[in-house]
């Protein structure tokens, strides 16, 4: 399982290296180039709203399939788009198409103990975290010998094995919702209004989220120009960096299912903050970069793992509409992050975007505390 999700989420991540590459075939800046980034991830969210709360309705492992099965044709698109216009449309269906995470996950925790969940959980997030970092190096590396079109043509003959291997290993599940699609979909906003936890994990992962995703896009623009001009190949390679962070993950996990699970928040989100202080000093000193990447990335998995086993531990009929909530708002969240990054970087480039994405987190950090006395 933790296999198939690094996989498959890295569909999304494929294009943030290779915004350079795109820019240059279809004459645009690189900005406006980046808009293929937060397209694919708002098309994430759009799939994760949509489409992961039938796991609570369907049988997971033919879900996952016939998904994997349309992000084949969404990866196709984009390899054979001859315009920009296309390109953005492929994005938006790569993200929707590659939700199949979010349904792999609840299953996981379905044939987890209540003991373990949380270290259970931690294990695929790993998974998943070594799928975002190794794509964008992989892209890179792709992107620079055979072109950015070669990269898509790769994911999917990549998830036409993952479906093969899918259809012969994942087990079969049984729908826990008996209701129509309406009613489906109508629990999730009772959820929202009923529990506190859903609705602070879902905010505080908006903004965590958003952070994480603007660095990732910005960074990019920050490495290709002055003074260090690197081509797609040499930036792919610093989501290499970030690798610490799936090493944390099941350590996380562990720390989830302890008794108080809220105080990895804190943690994450003075990591990020710290992180974001080496990336304004880094200058010409890329130790100082390096070590931003590693923080950022632990920070992350620190916010993400621990939010997403106290969402479980809620409600175990209903774990894919409190998932949806959850990783819907989350990428809501970096979509808005990346496009915030673009801006930020047209207003004052690199100086700019640290002071914008320093402000995020303390905004971050004061939810935190306003939950505080309210939550477990």
């Amino acid at each position: 399982m933790a296999f198939c999700t690094g996989l498959i989420v890295a569909n999304i991540y494929y294009c943030q290296p290779l915004v350079i590459l795109v820019a240059k075939e279809y004459n645009l800046t690189e900005s406006y180039a980046g808009r293929i980034t937060y397209l694919t991830q708002a098309g994430y969210a759009i799939g994760l709203f949509l489409l992961v709360p039938l796991g609570d309705m369907f049988e997971r492992k033919k879900q996952i399939l016939v998904i994997t099965g349309l992000a084949i044709g969404a990866l196709l698109l984009a390899a054979f788009s001859h315009t920009f216009l296309v390109l953005e449309i492929a994005s938006v269906l790569i993200g929707a198409s590659s939700i199949v995470p979010q349904l792999i996950l609840p299953m996981a925790a379905n044939l987890s103990s209540d003991e373990k969940r949380g270290h259970t959980i931690g294990i695929i997030m790993s998974g998943l975290l070594v799928g975002i970092l190794g794509s964008r190096a992989l892209s890179g590396s792709i992107g620079f010998l055979w072109g950015w079109r070669a990269m898509f043509l790769i994911a999917a003959g990549l998830c036409f094995l993952l479906l093969l291997l899918m259809a012969k290993r994942f087990p079969e599940s049984s729908p826990s919702f008996k209701g129509t699609y309406k009613e489906l979909m109508s629990s999730m906003f009772n959820y929202i209004k009923t529990q506190p936890v859903l609705r602070e994990a879902s905010l505080i992962n908006f903004l965590a989220f958003a952070t994480l995703s603007a660095f990732w896009t910005t960074m990019v623009l920050f490495l290709a120009n002055p003074p260090f001009s690197f081509q797609s190949l040499q930036i792919g390679l610093f989501g290499i960096a970030g690798a610490a962070g799936a090493l944390a993950a099941p350590l996380v996990g562990k720390f989830s299912d302890g008794k108080d699970p809220r105080k990895n928040l804190l943690i994450g989100l003075l990591l990020q903050f710290a992180s974001i202080a080496a990336f304004y000093f880094t200058g010409s000193h890329l130790y100082l970069f390096v070590i931003g990447i590693i923080l950022i990335d632990i920070g992350q998995q620190a916010i993400h793992v621990t939010n997403q086993t106290r969402i479980y531990a809620l409600l175990p009929e209903a774990r894919n509409r409190l998932n949806t909530v959850f990783m819907s708002v989350s990428f809501v969240g970096a979509s808005i992050g990346s496009a915030l990054g673009l801006w930020l970087w047209d207003k004052g480039q690199w100086p700019v975007y640290c002071f914008g994405s320093g402000a995020v987190i303390l905004v971050n950090i004061m939810i935190y505390q306003l939950y505080k006395k309210r939550l477990p």
